[in-house]
């Protein structure tokens, strides 16, 4: 035979096997259906569902079982790819929690920033690996603690901080170059972050060697916790200039906390959270670009806040496919070129409004599951609500508890030893996929609506939130979603027994005298002046974080600041919605 023929007879063998590896899929999805259609018709005569409504707790319908077919559409390195390779869908790290576990926080401020400086070191000493800082209302709010409008909320849901010396009073003792600390403060959080840096300075730490988080996520209040200040132009401006200024000066710290977790605690879906999230953090990035920062310089600072609920799978799919999504988005869309920027690292918090105030020892439970999800979905941190949160700020004993429970999914489940070990369920991998169309569904109507802050000022989000919190309080008062301890498996005259932390109302006396000692004490020429310079880098469209720390250094307190920058920028008022 021909050398010529020889090849053409191994051509054609070739072509003959690549047909008849083609064909075996075909064959194996028709033997796989075929089976599906017989063993369907079995259980129609002969096993009877149950009375229920089979959907995730958003909503979403749930088949029965999964199959290959579910997923045949998956193109493994284009979808899934490797963990810490592009899509990320199965995790940023090359090698997850083999490396490094997640950073285990509590959310933790109450009274005054001595009570809760003794509360952090109590945590640390228990294992905790990094600080996760709650501010009292009129901080979030940008009131000082003699205001008047502050009477009756100081030191109430979290910690009062009015200037300097709190902050350097609440982290005493705590070495800031040791530890990640996360705030959570939105209008106000150019302020706090300058509090941060200048205890830094007065500790002997560069700001380069800071490592944390501020939330500073405002769309997110417009559209659902509602703790703005200014109008959504003038805080965009505020945190583009943070952005500008860590990229140079904080290159560690994470700009920007984009949250999830209070849109889902407003009422909304799992859907809803994912899609509503990730576009507030495209409008950043372009808010960014379009305030001329290399999105290379600032999005490698961008961090993200999820929720945690009570449905184990739809959670984990939410966290896959917020990593593929918004990958895909920077790399394609923004033109991102640091593989650093097309990742998705989250923060996770247990979901507080799953709590119940019957039988709170349920909560140990329904924070165990939620805490198992988040890992399993591949947080890089974690906050386990306290059992006893829905009823007041947590016991020293409920906040072990929880933070135990960390401790326990991370060194006895075995779940940290593999990554992402549910990738490839035929369930998981149909359920993220879906996840994404819906969120792809829900970008489009926003872009129809000219983008996030005209459908906010439209008042979609807040529609849509507020239909799916209805949705889902109809079906629990129907009995449709079973909450237990609330709507069934109730305990008739039941007693709460457990110890709750009372706030002293004579805390709120110590801080306002604290307040004015600081005050006393302080270079009224120099605050004054330091002041001035910031309302005037206001109007002239200065960076505001270097005169917002020349203000913060001279003892300015956070209601002063926020005072000059509401005379140059007005406060904003939501139109009404209906």
């Amino acid at each position: 035979m021909s050398k010529t023929r020889e090849a053409d007879k191994g051509v054609d063998a070739e072509a003959h096997g690549a047909g008849q590896a083609a064909a075996r899929p075909n064959e194996e999805r028709a033997k796989i259906e075929q089976a599906r259609e017989a063993w369907d018709q079995r259980r129609a005569s002969g096993a009877k569902d149950r009375d229920w409504d089979f959907t995730t707790v958003s909503g979403l319908p749930v088949e029965i079982v999964y199959t290959p077919p579910d997923t045949e559409d998956i193109d493994y390195l284009r979808d899934l790819g490797l963990p810490g390779e592009y899509p990320y869908t199965r995790g940023v790290r090359l090698n997850m929690y083999r490396g490094r576990l997640w950073t285990m926080r509590q959310f933790s401020g109450f009274a005054t920033p001595k009570l809760t400086n003794e509360r952090y070191h109590y945590l640390l000493d228990r294992g905790q690996t990094g600080l996760s800082v709650a501010f009292d209302m009129p901080t979030i709010m940008g009131r000082d603690s003699d205001h008047p409008l502050s009477r009756g909320e100081v030191g109430r849901c979290g910690v009062a901080i009015d200037t300097l010396k709190d902050m350097e009073i609440l982290f005493d003792g705590i070495p800031l170059e040791k530890i990640s600390t996360s705030m959570t403060i939105n209008a106000p959080a150019s302020i706090l972050l300058a509090m941060y840096v200048a205890v830094g300075e007065k500790q002997g730490v560069d700001s380069r060697l800071l490592t944390g988080t501020i939330q500073n996520d405002i769309l997110k209040e417009y559209i659902a916790q509602k703790s703005w200040i200014f109008p959504p132009e003038p805080s965009i401006r505020i945190i583009t200039d943070i952005m500008g200024y860590c990229a140079e000066e904080v290159p560690r710290w994470n700009t920007i906390s984009i949250s999830g977790y209070h849109i889902r605690e407003a009422g909304s879906t799992a859907v809803q959270e994912l899609a509503f999230t990730l576009a507030d953090g495209f409008a950043y990035v372009e808010a960014g670009i379009a305030a001329g920062v290399d999105v290379d310089t600032f999005a490698p600072r961008l961090s993200f806040f999820f929720n945690s609920h009570v449905d184990f799978f739809e959670e984990i799919a939410k966290y896959r496919a917020a990593r593929r999504i918004w990958a895909r988005r920077m790399r394609e869309k923004y033109g991102a070129k640091d593989p650093r920027s097309w990742l998705v690292r989250f923060h996770t918090q247990t979901a507080g409004c799953s709590l119940t105030a019957q039988q709170p020892e349920n909560n140990i439970v329904r924070t165990a599951y939620q805490g198992l999800a988040a890992v399993l979905g591949g947080t890089q941190s974690l906050h386990t609500n306290s059992m006893d949160e829905t009823l007041a700020l947590p016991t020293e004993k409920a906040v072990r508890i929880a933070l135990r429970t960390q401790q326990l999914i991370a060194y006895e489940t075995g779940v940290a030893n593999v990554i992402d070990p549910l990738g490839g369920s035929y369930f998981v991998e149909s359920l993220t996929n879906k996840m994404e169309e819906e969120a792809e569904e829900y970008f489009r109507k926003i872009d129809e609506l000219g983008g996030v802050v005209k459908a906010i000022e439209m008042g979609f989000f807040q529609r849509e939130i507020a239909r799916a919190a209805y949705d889902y309080q109809k079906a629990i008062e129907r009995k449709r979603k079973v909450v237990v301890g609330v709507n069934e498996f109730v305990e008739k005259g039941e007693k709460i027994e457990i110890l709750l932390l009372k706030i002293d109302p004579a805390i709120e006396k110590e801080q306002v005298a604290n307040l004015r000692s600081v005050k006393a004490a302080r270079d009224n020429k120099a605050l004054t002046s330091s002041l001035q310079r910031l309302g005037q880098a206001a109007r002239n469209g200065e960076n505001l974080m270097p005169h917002i720390l020349n203000a913060v250094r001279e003892y300015a307190t956070l209601g002063e600041m926020l005072d000059v920058l509401r005379k140059e920028f007005g406060e904003y008022r939501e139109p009404p919605m209906f």
